[in-house]
């Protein structure tokens, strides 16, 4: 490798630098603050956890994700966290073992080896969310309100809010007796919002017409909230659970609005992100100029399964890279600049610094001044003490 080379970063790998580092920096403890005023519990959760644990419940998707190393210590496998919600299912569960509700929060680094294509990188610091213990939609609903909240918090504008639940297609496939190849055919055609192909999956695996019709259905109902009443139609003789999935995202959408009026509805039926994964209501928020989903979540009951501990369990997630691009303000410049050297000086720093101030003490030599380290005000000495005074 060449010296030209060394600065070279995997792809999906990146630095922060200021003042990304700074604006990061302030979002994240605004946002564990706001949580906290919510009632959310900070967590911590570890790096790298073993394999069997780290990827219950979740699926291939996450799977695939994870980055797998050996442990030195026992020879068991061990995978660098992906995802952080599973491992706050974990505490939850095993941990904790709190009774009723219980409301937690997290912020911290997680590593991806392939990118998530719902809400890309491979290297983000993941903050969010997670409610368990409360299987009604006042949580869900909680979890919206909160989402939005944490946007607009960011200084998001114009949000785009996507619904949808995962039970509409879970009842439809129940009902249908799917399984196997002819459900994995199915759902790759939805996933594909391809209306042929779909058409042709449900011909050949879907025998009553009345299903079929309905399947075809989730194909195309997707858009404002007018969706839910077509879906009423469409859905008139669906299983109970389909029904039931729909009251909840009518009471979700009016939720939304009353609560955010602002924000622009969106309903896709037929969404399957997280099929392995979620067990109701789905969500995702965007914002224009940005490709992918700023937040995600939904509901993810029984997760704690596989802990001895099944719990309801709703939340999201963002990345704290994405959402400190929101905002492009530099960091103010509110800096006081001291020489280098001076009568009592050393004191004066320490003094000043105990007030709150930033202080950027010269260093013998150097050449740069107070403008490149962001100081409107300087340190002088004036009649036996060191003053600052506005540059």
């Amino acid at each position: 490798m060449t010296i030209a080379d060394r600065w070279l970063l995997p792809d999906g790998m990146d630095e922060v630098l200021p003042p990304q580092a700074s604006r990061m920096e302030e979002l994240r403890r605004a946002l564990l603050d706001l949580y906290h005023r919510w009632g959310y519990d900070q967590v911590m959760p570890p790096t790298a956890e073993f394999l069997d644990s780290l990827l219950t419940g979740t699926g291939s998707d996450l799977a695939l994700q994870t980055f797998k190393l050996t442990d030195q210590l026992t020879g068991r496998m061990m995978g660098v966290s992906a995802d952080v919600t599973p491992q706050v299912a974990r505490m939850d569960a095993h941990s904790l073992k709190r009774q009723g509700p219980v409301r937690l929060c997290y912020c911290t680094n997680v590593l991806r080896a392939t990118a998530d294509q719902h809400q890309g990188g491979r290297s983000p610091v993941q903050v969010g969310v997670e409610l368990f213990g409360h299987a009604g939609l006042e949580a869900d609903l909680e979890i919206l309100h909160l989402a939005l909240a944490s946007l607009s918090e960011s200084g998001a504008e114009e949000i785009h809010l996507a619904l949808g639940h995962i039970g509409i297609y879970r009842s439809l496939v129940q009902a249908a007796g799917l399984e196997g190849d002819a459900e994995r055919a199915l759902f790759e055609a939805l996933e594909l919002k391809s209306p042929g192909e779909l058409a042709e999956r449900v011909a050949e695996s879907v025998a009553d017409p009345v299903l079929a019709e309905m399947f075809l259905a989730l194909g195309r109902l997707h858009g404002g909230a007018e969706v839910l009443e077509e879906a009423r139609e469409a859905f008139a003789e669906a299983p109970a659970p389909v029904g039931a999935a729909l009251e909840q995202l009518r009471a979700l959408h009016q939720g939304v609005l009353k609560g955010h009026p602002e924000v622009e509805p969106y309903f896709d039926l037929g969404e399957l992100r997280g099929y392995a994964y979620h067990t109701g209501m789905m969500f995702a928020a965007y914002v224009p100029g940005y490709g992918q989903a700023l937040a995600k979540g939904g509901r993810y009951d029984d997760t704690g399964r596989a802990f001895g501990r099944a719990r309801p369990a709703t939340g999201f997630s963002m990345d704290l890279k994405q959402l400190a691009s929101l905002s492009l303000a530099e960091p103010p410049c509110d800096g006081i600049w001291a020489p280098a050297e001076g009568e009592g000086l050393h004191e004066a720093v320490i003094a000043w610094r105990a007030k709150g101030e930033r202080v950027v003490q010269a260093l013998p030599g150097q050449r740069t001044g107070p403008v490149e380290h962001r100081c409107d005000r300087e340190l002088v000495f004036i009649n036996g003490h060191w003053e600052a005074v506005a540059l």
